[in-house]
């Protein structure tokens, strides 16, 4: 009897194979074809345009050996399973290798892993189908249409702005378009007066015991306090007088858990909370996806497939966490029922919500395993998951209405009765609240108390955050632009085309992207629309599903668009924009003369505008996160004179603030201001820098030197450490730079 044919299973990369691999028999041969095989041609547009459309696909130069080796392990094999990536892409990348290899349908199988676990990978090889071709159209639709904006409007920028490395495409225009549009907001924004006005309340005898209550309105109404004459006019009324407690209203209030994590929001909180980037998010999930090698379990794919919309989970799963939520954390701890999460309308819904492969695999089990980014991004998709499926987070909630001469002051505090989920995981936040939440007396209704003393605060309203990485991602979603696969590398694009820079954690435009996006604007409406290229997406998923023809789309998409680039051809012909020079509030040392931000081999700096004449550069001020402790305006990161790093208010002398500590996005409790913590390496912990805080942690116990405003001066030690004093002086650093970067 003969012996029958090897199989063979192709796969996108080496990781994948070996795990792959280790769980099918000696029957089945796994390689790994690194990616894709064939593809457009990158030196030309690739697409026949007047014969409706077609691709003109090409092996893709230098794969030739790989190529050999799948074609002589292929023609050997008895199936051909194609193992690629569940997604549009995967599917498309396994239509090209049938196409490549010359596979017939009855020799090419398609396979999926929603999880690369012994258990899936054995059924999914048990249950092959055919390529679905719908899929593979909606990645052709994409990718053709990515080529014919790219490669028809880049070499126009590159013309009328003199810059080869720019580049156009849909989704990443729309993205530079809304950092613009919110960087306008911000210049537009016009700002507008409030006070605060916080009563000191204390309980009278026999029954001591004080609380802060803010200024809420009337009887009848609230209302903002927004000039000094106001609350002087309040503190006239109430001043001398005892405060009535005319409602005490406590209650019970419940916080649901967040759903496990799709890709976007995935990418927003390890953005958020670990500070990555969505591009080695993405990388790092990859690596948990196709295995890691684990002791006592061999190689594990830690988590499902990352790139969904989906917020669906199989019911082996649910059970899972049950069971495990049961185990270790008691009754008390999972709901009533299991806990279904509705995944939003529009979503492709095609494999299930991120989530560990294995519950009980727990992040500290594995973490001997793992790289330290590896380690913090499954805790982070584990904890995120379990905590789903626990029982709502139980807080008692207590707000107090204290009246006098007809003005209305109020406290609440909310503390925690039961944590339920929060015992394992609770989301952050992208924007904290300065809220006061301090501890209240026990008060009645009818209660007499007497007020202490007053304190008025003036504030602003502020403008609109620019983005973060974390923010646009969301934004993305919510408006339709792009999907899963689409979010990290269209960041990645529009940064590395320095059309937006990051200052601190926040996304911000150059002049060349606002230059750009004016450009896009004028002549590509369509291109920049939001609704439209939403409209887009929807149309791509229509393809998926076989409601749309792809070269429909495509036809229907270009005739506008020819019709957009022969007008902007013939509207900018003999025009150069020139991109302005981003002016800095910055002025130079040694002149005088403002600062402009220039682009270097190491990143962007602030460079005289006098050169050659005047050649004086140094780093880029940042803007933190928080807000100045003294009036409320940004915190920026700065450099002093002898090299050191400092913190300080963007009013400069006006203000007057700067300390050595390192800002936070996290605001004291008791006082509501920005709390700080030591710079450094490793975890600190963040502590209140406001003299008039009773949390107030003075600097000589906050754990490091302490330094004058121009880097130099004694040096004293933590009274926790026990050192000795120290009048050693730092080396001075170096005044400015001269680089060639300075003469861009």
């Amino acid at each position: 009897m003969a012996k029958a044919k090897t199989n063979l299973v192709i796969v996108e990369s080496p990781a994948k194979a070996r795990t792959i691999e280790k769980y099918l028999g000696s029957d089945y041969k796994v390689i790994a074809s690194m990616g894709h095989l064939r593809d457009l041609p990158k030196s030309t547009l690739g697409v026949d345009i007047d014969n409706d459309f077609e691709p003109l696909y090409q092996s893709v130069a230098g794969r030739e050996a790989t190529i050999a080796e799948l074609r002589k392990s292929s023609k050997g094999a008895e199936t051909v399973y194609l193992a690629t990536d569940p997604d549009r892409e995967g599917e498309a990348i396994s239509w090209h290798l049938k196409e490549l290899l010359e596979l017939s349908d009855e020799k090419a199988r398609r396979v999926t892993f929603n999880e690369i676990t012994k258990k899936v990978v054995t059924e999914s090889i048990a249950s092959p189908r055919d390529i679905d071709l719908n899929l593979v159209d909606a990645q052709q639709a994409r990718r053709i249409l990515d080529r014919l904006v790219g490669y028809k409007l880049s070499p126009l920028l590159w013309r009328k702005l003199g810059r080869p490395r720019l580049s156009a495409g849909r989704v990443q225009s729309v993205a530079t378009r809304m950092v613009v549009d919110r960087e306008n907001e911000i210049r537009d924004f016009v700002a507008e007066e409030y006070w605060l006005l916080d009563a000191h309340l204390e309980r009278i005898a026999p029954n001591n015991g004080s609380f802060v209550a803010r200024y809420h309105g009337t009887a009848d109404k609230k209302l903002e306090l927004t000039s000094e004459e106001e609350v002087n006019r309040v503190l006239s009324a109430v001043e001398g007088k005892n405060f009535e407690i005319n409602s005490v209203k406590r209650g019970e209030k419940q916080r649901s858990p967040s759903p496990p994590f799709i890709t976007s929001t995935l990418q927003q909180e390890a953005s958020r909370r670990l500070g990555m980037t969505p591009v080695r998010t993405m990388s790092v999930a990859q690596q948990l996806y196709e295995g890691i090698d684990i002791d006592g379990y061999g190689t594990v794919g830690l988590i499902t497939y990352m790139r969904t919309d989906s917020l669906r989970i199989s019911e082996e799963a649910l059970a899972s966490a049950k069971s495990y939520i049961l185990e270790h954390y008691g009754s008390q701890y999972y709901p009533s029922k299991t806990r279904v999460f509705k995944t939003k309308a529009g979503a492709q819904d095609a494999h299930e919500a991120i989530r560990p492969s294995n519950i009980y695999l727990s992040p500290e089990l594995v973490k001997k395993n793992l790289t330290g980014d590896q380690y913090r991004l499954y805790r982070l998709i584990w904890g995120r998951f379990t905590a789903s499926q626990m029982a709502n987070a139980v807080y008692d909630n207590v707000v107090i209405d204290a009246e006098a001469a007809g003005h209305v002051f109020r406290a609440n505090h909310s503390e925690v009765k039961f944590p339920g989920y929060t015992a394992l995981y609770e989301e952050s936040r992208d924007e904290e609240t300065n809220d006061i939440r301090k501890p209240l007396p026990n008060l009645s209704e009818g209660e007499t108390v007497s007020a202490t003393g007053f304190a008025k605060e003036q504030r602003f309203t502020q403008p609109p955050s620019r983005y973060t990485e974390a923010t646009l991602i969301r934004a993305l979603e919510e408006k339709g632009i792009g999907r899963p696969s689409t979010y990290a590398p269209t960041i990645g694009t529009i940064t590395s085309r320095e059309y937006v820079v990051k200052e601190g954690r926040y996304l911000k435009p150059t002049p060349l992207g606002e230059v750009v996006n004016t450009l896009m604007g004028d002549y590509f409406k369509d291109i920049v629309d939001l609704k439209f290229t939403a409209r887009m997406e929807d149309s791509l998923d229509e393809i998926e599903s076989g409601d749309k023809n792809w070269k429909s789309v495509l036809r229907e998409f270009y005739g506008n668009f020819d019709e957009e680039l022969e007008s902007a051809e013939k509207a900018l012909e003999g025009k150069h924009l020139k991109v302005p020079d981003e002016v800095s509030e910055e002025l130079c040392d040694v002149c005088g003369k403002q600062m402009v931000v220039k682009n270097g081999r190491f990143g962007r700096f602030l460079a005289c505008p006098g050169f050659p004449e005047c050649t004086f550069t140094k780093p880029l001020v940042i803007e933190m996160p928080g807000k100045c402790p003294k009036c409320g305006s940004r915190i920026l990161k700065r450099t002093s004179k002898n090299g050191y790093t400092y913190y300080a208010c963007e009013k400069g002398a006006n203000c007057g603030f700067m300390t050595w500590s390192v800002p936070v996005k996290d605001y004291c409790p008791d006082c509501g201001k920005t709390l700080f913590k030591m710079a450094g390496k490793g975890k600190k912990k963040p502590f209140c820098i406001n003299e008039e805080c009773s949390a107030f942690l003075p600097e000589d116990q906050r754990g490091y030197k302490k330094k004058t405003a121009d880097g130099e001066g004694d040096a004293v030690e933590s009274k926790k450490s026990g050192a000795k004093k120290s009048t050693a002086k730092k080396p001075a650093a170096k005044r400015g730079r001269k680089s060639s970067a300075a003469k861009e």
